[in-house]
C-alpha cells in the first residue's frame, strides 16, 4: 500500500520560510515523478513543483525563484523548500507521486502565511 506522509507545515509570517517533507513508502520511489500541489479554499488543486527521477525540476510561475523541490531516493523523501513566503501561498499542500498513469496523494498539510 502506497503511503505519502507530509510534514513541516504550519503558520509563518510573510517573508519567512518553511520546509515541507514527504515520506514515501510502498512504491518504487526512484522511478516516480514526485510533485507538490496546493489547494487554497475555493480553488482548484494546482501543481507547484515537480522533480523527475532524473532530477529535472519545474515550477509554477508563481513560485519560481522562491521554492525549491528536491528528492532523496535513498531515503524515499521529497522536499519543498519555501522561501520568501507570501500570504497567497496559503493553502493545503499535497505530496504526489506518479508513474505512468498511477497517481498517489498524501493527506495534505496546511501552510498558512500571515501578513
Amino acid at each position: 500500500q502506497v503511503q505519502l506522509v507530509e510534514s513541516g507545515g504550519g503558520l509563518v509570517q510573510a517573508g519567512g520560510s518553511l520546509r515541507l517533507s514527504c515520506a514515501a513508502s510502498g512504491l518504487r520511489f526512484s522511478i516516480n515523478d514526485m510533485a507538490w500541489y496546493r489547494q487554497a479554499p475555493g480553488q482548484q488543486r494546482d501543481l507547484v513543483a515537480i522533480v523527475t527521477p532524473g532530477g529535472t525540476t519545474n515550477y509554477a510561475d508563481s513560485v519560481k525563484g522562491r521554492f525549491t523541490i528536491s528528492r532523496d531516493n535513498a531515503a524515499k523523501m521529497v522536499y519543498l523548500q519555501m522561501n520568501s513566503l507570501k500570504p497567497e501561498d496559503t493553502a493545503v499542500y499535497y505530496c504526489n507521486s506518479r508513474y505512468r498513469t498511477a497517481y498517489n496523494w498524501g493527506q495534505g498539510i496546511q501552510v498558512t502565511v500571515s501578513s
